[in-house]
């Protein structure tokens, strides 16, 4: 279902904002809790952050927590949630087994609200960097990266689908645009370090470049093993204002996304037509 800018209808979606840990019954349950006041609030498309379910000391400990891919409980969890509260989710990221070498795939569904999983798009940017002396991040070493480009249907419009080091390649959501997407999501765990210089430079980039509406859930606070994450969840408008922003702390910033807006701005500075390369 591919809609051309202005076809889809309007709708009001939340980002949410958690500190996950390495209890995944907690963090299901907080984030239940927080999916349920942003629906209350009106929301009828939510974003998780990337590590939504599970946030361990380490990147190895991905591997022992990962899920199965059909009937895991964090994919069960978002396809429950969708079904009994009617909302289009995307399910931040899940660590998904059954990869060779027994390494995992960091993984975003995008949930219908029916509870019918729609489409699947597995991190293809990985996160190996030294960042300091004391913070090296190494995702290669377990994590099996993907291949393709995701864009789903949604009533709102295409959807592309992208996870936190993905930010940082524009080609990735040049090709989710030029696919047909209208809206970016960006699930996150950013670190705190880049976070603060980053972060929102990056997010207003994407939208402006593409003239996209991007959706951002980054995870906020210190987790297990000393990590800690910059939080700032956002939702950026085509033209690069943020129109909604989360504090510092656990919670969702709500707005009305207006798919008019989108045709708008392209039609005023209609760059993507004019790509020569």
């Amino acid at each position: 279902m591919t809609r051309a800018p202005g076809e889809g209808k309007s709708l009001s979606a939340a980002v949410v904002q958690l500190c996950s840990g390495s209890s995944r019954e907690r963090n299901l349950e907080r984030a239940a809790n927080l999916m349920g006041a942003a629906v209350a609030a009106g929301a009828e498309l939510l974003v998780l952050p990337e590590n939504f379910s599970f946030m361990g000391a380490t990147e190895a400990e991905k591997r022992a927590h990962r899920e199965d891919p059909e009937a895991g409980p964090s994919r069960l969890f978002l396809q429950d949630f969708a079904r009994q509260h009617h909302v289009w989710i995307v399910g931040g990221s899940i660590p998904l087994g059954g990869q060779e070498g027994g390494k995992v795939t960091n993984t975003s569904l995008l949930v219908d609200n029916t509870g019918k999983v729609r489409a699947r798009y597995d991190k293809i940017h990985l996160f190996d960097a030294q960042l300091g002396e004391r913070e090296t991040i190494k995702e290669s070493d377990i994590i099996q990266p993907g291949s393709e480009p995701v864009v789903g249907p949604t009533p709102f419009g295409p959807l592309g689908l992208s996870i936190c080091y993905d930010l940082r390649f524009p080609e990735l959501y040049r090709r989710l645009v030029s696919a047909g997407a209208t809206l970016l999501a960006v699930p996150a765990a950013f670190t705190l370090t880049t976070g603060r210089d980053h972060w929102e430079l990056l997010l207003r980039a994407r939208a402006v470049e593409n003239f996209a509406y991007v959706l951002a859930a980054d995870q906020w606070g210190r987790h297990p093993g000393g990590r800690s994450t910059y939080g700032h969840s956002m939702i950026v408008e085509p033209w690069g204002t943020v129109i909604a922003r989360c504090p510092d702390g656990e919670g969702f910033a709500l707005a009305v996304l207006d798919p008019q807006r989108v045709a708008d701005s392209r039609g005023r500075i209609p760059c993507l037509h004019h790509r020569v390369l």
